[in-house]
């Protein structure tokens, strides 16, 4: 295996090794001091050196009985799962869930609960999700935290095993949970370094293999990592959306009582669902609001034949971009018509590209319950729990659009309203109650505008 400094040499300098690769210098500077370079950079390494791929600077290969990552095919014992990545690279764990194999693009999540609510949350569709957080699954599942029907994940990374549950409101294990839902899991593997993994060169694609004749063809499973397109351009609302409009009614749940239903809604709004989660439209009906949900591909005539005093875009997974092929000229009915609009995370995006924005696909993504926003209109930070791989680019935004929001964290857009017909959106979760209540008056402000148009 070459060094980092064997193919900055190679290619003649630090200076040299940013340009041809486009990054800073910054970059091969934190390359060096951790002898490595991502993933994403080798084929490009490859075809400058002519170096061999199995020669790239990587993190030295651990014996077969480490939880680190390998490259060989050798199963070590006791390992009955595999997530195996685009690169070749191999993380063998002790497998649970369902007994199958699925490809994804690999995140991961820094909550330290509330994973059933991220397993069952539709943006999550197409990826599989590495936890942070050793501790998964000690509290089982239950009923009352979906966030949709079923699973939406493809698949599950822990640390520790699933152990039995510790928490009076579980009603089943999350082992047999998954399993009745065809999720595979594994458990075991070092989640810090494939964290790091992803953190230094990106959501890789990954095959996580749970199956049920322990047999692995490594080779087959990194061509099929590497086979998969990807998140970006795909359009993946069509696929959680729901098949017809529906209303619903269900409030905010509390302890000892349970969800609340909204009798007197004060407001009409139409949410359409490119993957809405249930605390979303919880929210919406708790702040007033009689809903109706539509599906993603509603045209503006359609959703504006319920007679809504506020449309509601829903957060969702994939490229807005791809979605917006259909979204943004529903949304741009909308807004002609005047009507109030308000949207979160996917439909935050969909909203900037229908008002002239652009969107682009992160390094990395947001996708935790501890990241902190700073509202520029009050100063206020709020601390959020965010889902999206992708943003929208402020530098983008035409006149008439305004930043409301900012993360904290890598300083991207995380909130727009027009200044010239009612609309705003933001890009982080307020239902998702991290704060536990920091953004909850978003939607109180989007009744608020309803009932200022109404009134005008």
């Amino acid at each position: 295996m070459r060094t980092v400094e064997d193919i900055v040499t190679l290619l003649g300098g630090p200076e040299a090794t940013a340009t041809r690769l486009g990054v800073g210098l910054e970059a091969i500077k934190k390359w060096r001091q951790r002898k490595e370079i991502p993933a994403k950079h080798w084929a490009e390494l490859v075809a400058a050196t002519g170096l061999p791929l199995d020669l790239m600077p990587r993190h030295a290969a651990p014996s077969p009985r480490s939880e680190s990552p390998m490259t060989d095919s050798t199963v070590p014992e006791g390992a009955t799962a595999a997530l195996v990545l685009a690169d070749g690279t191999v993380f063998w764990g002790r497998g649970f869930g369902a007994r199958r194999t699925t490809v994804a693009e690999i995140c991961f999540n820094t909550s330290m609960t509330g994973y059933q609510e991220v397993l069952t949350d539709p943006s999550y569709a197409g990826q599989t999700i590495c936890f942070t957080f050793p501790h998964i699954g000690n509290v089982g599942t239950n009923p009352e935290d979906l966030e949709a029907a079923t699973p939406v994940a493809r698949g599950l990374i822990v640390k520790q095993d699933v152990t039995e549950p510790a928490n009076y409101r579980s009603v089943q294990h999350l082992d047999a949970w998954l399993g009745s839902h065809g999720v595979p899991g594994i458990a075991g593997i070092d989640t810090r370094a494939l964290t790091a993994r992803i953190r230094d060169g990106g959501p890789p694609n990954g095959v996580l293999a749970f199956p049920a004749d322990g047999q692995f063809d490594i080779a087959a499973l990194t061509a099929q990592a590497a086979a998969w397109a990807g998140l970006e351009g795909m359009d993946l609302a069509k696929e959680v959306t729901t098949r017809q409009s529906y209303a619903w009614t269900e409030a905010e749940w509390h302890w000892g009582t349970g969800f609340a239903t909204q009798a007197a809604p004060r407001v009409k709004v139409v949410a359409v669902d490119y993957g809405a989660k249930r605390n979303i439209l919880r929210c919406l009906a708790s702040a007033g609001c009689a809903v109706t949900v539509v599906p993603a591909t509603a045209t503006a005539e359609e959703i504006l034949a319920h007679k809504p005093d506020g449309v509601f875009l829903s957060n969702g997974p994939g490229d807005p971009a791809a979605t917006g092929v259909y979204a943004v000229p529903a949304i741009q009915g909308v807004l002609a018509a005047g009507v109030p609009i308000f949207g979160i995370c996917l439909g935050h995006q969909l909203l900037a590209l229908s008002l002239g924005a652009r969107t682009y696909k992160l390094d990395r993504g947001h996708r935790g319950a501890n990241q902190p926003v700073k509202d520029l209109v009050t100063g206020k930070v709020e601390i959020t729990s965010q889902n999206h791989g992708f943003a929208v680019d402020e530098s983008s935004l035409p006149e008439g659009v305004r930043v409301t929001h900012r993360s904290l964290f890598d300083g991207t857009n995380e909130g727009i309203a027009s200044t010239r017909v009612p609309a705003f959106s933001v890009q982080y979760h307020p239902e998702a109650s991290p704060g536990p209540t920091d953004s909850h008056y978003l939607f109180g402000r989007f009744v608020e505008m309803i009932e200022a148009r109404k009134a005008a």
